[in-house]
């Protein structure tokens, strides 16, 4: 039986991986469960599910839950600390990381030191930390199986040991407004952005898909996953999200993985691997499709993505700097204090302010993402509404 961490356990991946665990009884034990301030759902999550210790990050939230917990054999632990203890502490296999935001990299770094395989659904972690990951990771020997459907696509598309490989094929929704003029973006509210046509997911990983800054993290996060370089990384817009991502090999074969937009399957792929497992998920119906499409991203009326690949491409602390003052501007524009189109603008204008260095430690990652987000915090009080 396979004993699980699972870090944002009140998200949106973190309760489809509970879906998952239901679809698999005797498969999976839930040793840790963690969210941020959700402190009834995890009281009922640690009900069904009786982990050892169950942790939130927000100081009000864990009086709450210290208050309601009715388990004697349940921990409770808050914040950041909370959740590096539970892993000192209790067993685990695979730590599902789905904390929002560069919140993951800590205790993503701390389960890979300590050998534990990580299912990797916080993307910002490879984005901001990839140098640090990757080190930790080649030191302890620790897997990362990739949760998202797109990395999850390539990882099972590319060939082990291929020397062959020319691209890899990223395919991106397109967001809600993929049809709309550049002008009408101007006029943007949180409201329509939190509508995506395909998939349901957290407020901020939603924003991020509708400025296409989410496809932009996902290339450097492919670059991290895969060793390819980001001349062979193309994205494609692909609205109906049908193909979650394609290889490319010299030979001209493009192996493409297809499947519903349902991330329980690559959460269960990641649970599983390497074995495939049949579950009770909806199948996809190749009858009910009315066709597949395949259009250039728009980089005027999405910048975000050329901010990402530049700062991939620029390396170092660059990729970091994006991510933090992204998080900054989507956390403005859902509170209405810029625009939709000031959130890339915001980010430009920090990574633009920014020297980038080597981060030598996460104490100096924790610094440069500490600058990145004051300095765009001064942007939203220039530009608050």
């Amino acid at each position: 039986m396979k004993r699980l961490a699972i870090l944002g356990a009140t998200g949106s991946i973190g309760t489809q991986t509970l879906q998952v665990v239901d679809a698999f009884p005797g498969e999976f034990e839930v040793t840790i469960l963690a969210g941020h301030s959700n402190w009834q759902l995890l009281l009922q999550q640690a009900e069904k599910y009786h982990p050892q210790c169950m942790i939130v990050t927000e100081p009000a939230a864990y009086e709450k839950l210290k208050q309601e917990n009715r388990n004697p054999g349940c921990t409770v632990l808050c914040g950041m600390q909370g959740v590096l203890q539970a892993l000192d502490t209790y067993p685990v296999d695979m730590l599902v990381g789905a904390m929002s935001g560069a919140a993951g990299i800590e205790p993503t770094l701390k389960a890979l030191e300590m050998g534990i395989d990580l299912a990797l659904a916080n993307k910002e972690t490879l984005v901001a930390g990839g140098d640090l990951v990757r080190k930790a990771q080649q030191k302890s020997g620790a897997k990362i199986l990739p949760v998202d459907s797109e990395h999850s696509a390539i990882f099972q598309c590319i060939e082990p040991d291929s020397k062959c490989l020319n691209k890899i094929l990223l395919t991106a929704s397109g967001g809600p407004f993929r049809t709309w003029d550049k002008e009408a973006l101007y006029q943007v509210t949180p409201a329509q952005a939190l509508k995506h046509p395909n998939w349901s997911m957290g407020q901020k990983i939603t924003i991020d898909s509708a400025t296409l800054m989410n496809k932009g993290l996902e290339v450097i996060e492919a670059n991290w996953l895969f060793g390819v370089d980001y001349d062979n990384i193309q994205v494609l817009v692909h609205p109906q999200s049908i193909i979650h991502s394609m290889v490319e090999y010299g030979d001209g074969t493009v192996l493409a993985h297809l499947g519903k937009a349902d991330m329980r399957i690559p959460i269960q792929y990641a649970l599983t691997w390497p074995e495939r497992a049949a579950n009770p998920f909806p199948k996809l119906d190749f009858t009910q499709l009315a066709g597949l499409e395949f259009f250039h991203p728009d980089y005027d009326k999405f910048p975000a993505l050329a901010l990402a690949f530049e700062a991939g491409r620029t390396g170092k602390s660059a990729p970091a700097v994006l991510n933090g003052a992204n998080e900054i501007a989507v956390a403005a524009f859902l509170k209405e204090q810029i625009g939709f189109m000031d959130i890339p603008a915001l980010v430009q204008w920090v990574v633009e302010a920014h020297n980038p260095v080597e981060a030598e430690s996460f104490a100096h990652l924790l610094e440069i993402d500490r600058w990145a987000r004051n300095q765009a915090e001064l942007f939203v009080k220039k530009h608050c509404r």
